[in-house]
């Protein structure tokens, strides 16, 4: 998945493995951490699919690209 994954796809997986850690450590049974994980994951998109950081993240990954394959 991460091959395939843009870079705020990434972000949101990065932040719930993390969340889903400590949901796991407080005991947390996996259906619940399912439906708050996909809960946070859509709530996030959300949020940041418009944000300025991730789009200068995503230019820069770009022009990375770019220089890669020139």
């Amino acid at each position: 998945m991460r091959d395939y994954a843009n870079i705020l796809q990434l972000v949101i997986l990065s932040n719930l493995e993390n969340l889903n850690a400590e949901m796991i450590e407080q005991g947390i049974p996996q259906k619940s951490r399912l439906e708050s994980l996909n809960k946070i994951a859509k709530k996030q998109y959300d949020i940041l699919q418009d944000s300025n950081s991730i789009k200068r993240i995503e230019a820069l990954d770009d022009s990375n690209l770019k220089r890669l394959k020139s």
